[in-house]
């Protein structure tokens, strides 16, 4: 088998299966930041008063990612920039907004809500290694997406992609988006990715303070876990019971 094909068979089935790279990650990550509050020695922040700045810098990293796909999604039409995991699906080929400088942002915002979590270890080589990893893991789910994308759109696909980078955004190239920003389907289709980082991170931080016996929980991580957790099972049963969040053509 030619590499491009191989290449080519191994992006389909990493795409598929592109959720377990996350868990692989958070196992590891979770004893790197159980083991440093053990042994305070092995990061220089932990237990210091700026310990927890560090904690909200990370958080805030994870939230940007999560911000380049809430601005993605919403921009886009039905049947493009989905959760699928099956099989690759394209009706249109979306080339304006943030895609007209940046040809995967799904996978950039990604980048950035997975590298927060792995900066709360503060574990240099574990953070290393995450973006050479997450770098190998994706190149080849890239690879396969576009050349499903070359195949349906053609030169269409060829003159876009000739303009515009794969992963490092060229902001000089940016022209608004065709489509008005949509919040329903933001809602609809992220509701889970605000929670689940609060969630982490609440998690990371109680865990902590447990291993300590100390108790100065962060309240703001508690409390916006609580909220985000609660926003996420209203929306669950709006999306579930109701057409509120349905929107034609997107």
């Amino acid at each position: 088998m030619a590499l491009i094909e191989e290449f080519e068979e191994e992006g389909i089935w990493l795409f598929r299966y592109r959720s377990l790279l996350p868990i692989i990650i958070l196992v590891i990550g979770t004893f790197l930041i159980l083991r440093s509050e053990l042994y305070p020695g092995v990061f220089f922040l932990r237990d210091t008063p700026f310990e927890i700045y560090y904690e909200m810098f990370c958080l805030f990293i994870s939230l940007i990612g999560l911000g380049i796909r809430i601005y993605t999604v919403g921009h886009t039409p039905k049947n493009t920039s989905g959760r699928n995991t099956k099989e690759q699906i394209a009706e249109t080929l979306n080339t304006s907004g943030i895609y007209s400088i940046v040809r995967h942002p799904l996978y950039l915002g990604n980048f950035f809500m997975w590298f927060g979590l792995a900066m709360l270890t503060g574990n240099v080589w574990f953070i290393l290694v995450f973006c050479l990893v997450y770098w190998l893991y994706y190149e080849r789910i890239m690879f396969a997406e576009e050349q499903f994308l070359r195949r349906k759109f053609g030169e269409q696909y060829l003159n876009w992609a000739k303009k515009v980078p794969a992963f490092i955004p060229k902001y000089s190239k940016f022209f608004k988006s065709d489509l008005t920003f949509s919040w329903k389907k933001v809602l609809k289709q992220e509701k889970n990715g605000l929670a689940a980082i609060f969630l982490l991170f609440c998690v990371f931080d109680i865990a902590g303070e447990l291993i300590e016996k100390d108790t100065h929980f962060n309240y703001f991580l508690i409390a916006g876990t609580i909220l985000t957790l609660l926003m996420y099972v209203v929306l669950k049963y709006i999306k579930k019971r109701t057409q509120i969040l349905n929107e034609s053509g997107r």
